[in-house]
């Protein structure tokens, strides 16, 4: 074989990827079926290939061996983030039409401060908490309102495309032409074809990574709205069971948490109500329990 010569690659054991399965499992919560198997070693080989190893268990021993950051590289490489901008539609136009109609009304009875804390907790590329920022500043923005929007992802990948803010101008036949209009710029010259958000809604964002299978979060603070949307249906029972009260837990009193259309809270037993499918509010006097 000549050094022009694409080596070839190894294959992924049935040993190997069972390895792969707890290491994902026991790191991100993510429950990979037997099914999983070709998607796993598809989404591995070109690690495998760059780093010159002879096989897939020589690189589980390098992400397992704490060398450099190879183990979040492996959770970017294995994560799936499919998104796009106002992703079912009918949820924001409940955050627009109801969430900040609710929350301007308890703002001129002094019931609580002109301030929205809303939490993207599955942000993938920023089409979302970019969406929800959009909805904020359209509706209350002329009234001088603060805004803390937290975005957090498991991939680091996914969150440096987020906090660039700059998408193909295709990725954005769902923002409405105002929107469109009010928010982007479109690229010229090298960028044509291209159209950044602006400063401002990019302002409102915060980025930051999050593993939401982990005891406690870095996010401080009750949210008045948290989003987790088609994340949960990757984990198995109990992994989605802990994700959720941890969620709840950091809701403000009456906040709303925003699920995806697949997924449901059937057979849990948590102080909230259903407000549309997927979306639920935290009921009146639930206490929160998180710092």
């Amino acid at each position: 074989m000549t050094a022009s010569e694409p080596r070839d690659l190894p294959v992924l054991s049935d040993g190997e990827f069972t390895q792969f399965q707890r290491l994902i499992y026991r790191e991100a919560g993510i429950a990979l079926s037997p099914a999983k198997h070709s998607l796993v070693a598809a989404r591995l080989a070109r690690r495998v290939r760059d780093l010159s190893l002879p096989t897939f268990g020589a690189y589980y021993r390098r992400v397992v061996s704490g060398i450099g950051d190879e183990l979040t590289w492996m959770l970017n490489a294995i994560t799936t983030n499919e998104t796009h901008f106002f992703r079912e539609s009918a949820q924001f136009d409940l955050l627009r039409d109801r969430c900040c109609v609710e929350w301007r009304s308890d703002a001129e009875r002094s019931a609580r401060p002109r301030r929205a804390r809303i939490w993207s907790a599955a942000c993938s590329t920023g089409e979302e908490p970019y969406s929800i920022a959009m909805v904020l500043q359209d509706c209350l923005g002329a009234e001088s309102w603060d805004f803390e929007i937290t975005a957090s992802d498991l991939s680091t990948t996914v969150l440096a495309k987020a906090r660039a803010g700059v998408w193909p101008v295709e990725k954005l036949r769902a923002v409405p032409l105002p929107q469109l209009k009010r928010h982007f710029l479109r690229g010229s010259g090298p960028e044509a074809g291209r159209a950044k958000i602006s400063a401002a809604l990019r302002a409102m964002v915060d980025f930051r990574r999050v593993n939401l299978r982990d005891e406690r979060y870095p996010v401080t603070g009750a949210f008045d709205a948290i989003f987790c949307r088609n994340v949960l249906i990757y984990f198995d029972a109990a992994s989605r069971a802990h994700v959720i009260a941890k969620l709840v837990e950091r809701l403000a009193p009456g906040g709303y948490l925003f699920l995806g259309h697949a997924e449901s809270l059937i057979g849990t037993a948590l102080p909230l109500r259903s407000v549309m499918p997927a979306v639920y509010q935290l009921q009146a006097g639930a206490e929160r329990r998180a710092s």
